[in-house]
């Protein structure tokens, strides 16, 4: 399965979730990301997303988005998690709502890799960022820091 994303106004091409790089440190100053683990397409891209719990998306307690739209939101995070170099925006469009989510560069925690980032959503003219930080696991999912 190949998905088309647009990643900093450029579009990106990624065959399959899953199949995404890593986080982990950069790559030749070129802004990939490395470090995919091999248990990582052991799991669905469902899985991933849930593993999020909710995302930084999910602090916004006021946001009124639906459920396709906040799909879109929790994935545009993951993609900006695992892929996306840092401070490149990654983007996503719903219905009424837009956002961005941009991923600082990755850093150790132990032996675990980690990152910060924010979630700008745009609704009804409105703007809302949600802040936070989560870690990279094994099995290639993302735990949020609390």
């Amino acid at each position: 399965m190949t998905r088309t994303f647009v990643v900093g106004g450029r579009i990106a091409v990624i065959a399959s979730a899953v199949a995404l790089a890593g986080c982990g440190t950069t790559a030749g100053g070129k802004g990939a990301v490395a470090g995919l683990g091999s248990t990582a397409t052991r799991m669905s891209s469902t899985t991933y997303i849930a593993a999020l719990q909710g995302g930084v998306i999910g602090r916004l307690a006021d946001l009124d988005i639906g459920s396709s739209d906040r799909q879109r939101a929790l994935e545009a995070e993951y993609r900006a998690l695992e892929a996306a170099p840092g401070g490149q925006p990654v983007t996503w469009d719903g219905r009424g709502v837009s956002g961005s989510v941009v991923a600082a560069a990755p850093y150790q925690v132990g032996s675990q890799n980690c990152r910060q980032y924010s979630h700008t959503v745009t609704i009804k003219s409105q703007t809302k960022t949600a802040r936070g930080a989560a870690c990279r696991n094994p099995d290639g999912s993302w735990t949020p820091l609390t």
